[in-house]
């Protein structure tokens, strides 16, 4: 059986980067995305044996095109989509000025839809597919200083259960995973005093392990996950429980 091919945005760094891991692991040719550091994404792709490819998520011609070069060098077409890349540009609303928002609208919630429209068609066709939008517990809880970022990932969830209805006949699945603090270099940067109250108030008492969010796509990635559609997954320590 030939190996089916996964595109994870994001996919050289943070929960992008394990993503990456996780699904070659797990059998399948992967492409991983990014829009800055070559270095970085040179030595991932050296390291790992990962395909890396370089453009601007928040550009819909970009995503296109950039899936057109996916399926080329990989040799096929896209069954599996990961939109896991997400910027924040952090400020109160009153201080907040129109960039700083749109920047993370496009980046966070609009690609979802730019990459998904560039690969929903060839699923269609084949019959198969999985979109797998990683989303954020602040999306779900709200976040001071972050009404860009919450709102974008806020609708996700919308996007995630509107696509999901649109493709279940066609076989193709559709969901989302809600992280809470993970131990990515960014969050374990902050102050040792912040992140004593981040940890006080996650019930497992730690921060995840971006491990622990790839595996949950890996497992809504595979066959065994094909009655599961247009649902959100929490991984969060207990921070946030619906």
């Amino acid at each position: 059986m030939t190996k089916r091919i996964a595109v994870v945005s994001g996919g050289t760094r943070g929960i992008g980067s394990a993503i990456s891991i996780a699904m070659k692991k797990a059998g399948y040719k992967v492409a991983a995305t990014y829009a800055a550091r070559d270095d970085v994404a040179e030595e991932f792709s050296k390291e790992h044996g990962i395909a890396v490819f370089k453009w601007d998520i928040a550009d819909y011609d970009a995503c296109v095109e950039g899936i057109k070069k996916v399926s080329a060098k990989l040799g096929g077409h896209v069954d599996i989509l990961v939109n896991n890349a997400g910027i924040t540009r952090d400020g109160a609303m009153h201080k907040m000025d129109a960039k700083q928002w749109s920047d993370v609208i496009e980046t966070n919630l609009n690609s979802c839809f730019y990459m998904s429209r560039a690969v929903i068609d060839s699923m269609r066709d084949h019959k198969f597919g999985r979109i797998i939008n990683i989303s954020s517990m602040n999306g779900q809880l709200g976040q001071f200083g972050q009404t860009n970022y919450s709102a974008a990932k806020a609708g996700i969830f919308g996007f995630t259960k509107a696509l999901a209805r649109e493709t279940a006949s066609r076989g193709i699945t559709v969901n989302a995973i809600a992280p809470g603090y993970i131990a990515t270099e960014m969050v374990k940067a902050v102050k040792e005093e912040v992140m004593k109250k981040i940890v006080e108030g996650i019930p497992v008492g730690r921060l995840g392990e971006p491990e622990e969010i790839a595996r949950a796509v890996v497992f809504l990635a595979a066959d065994e996950a094909s009655f599961i559609t247009g649902e959100t997954i929490s991984i969060n320590g207990g921070q946030h429980m619906e």
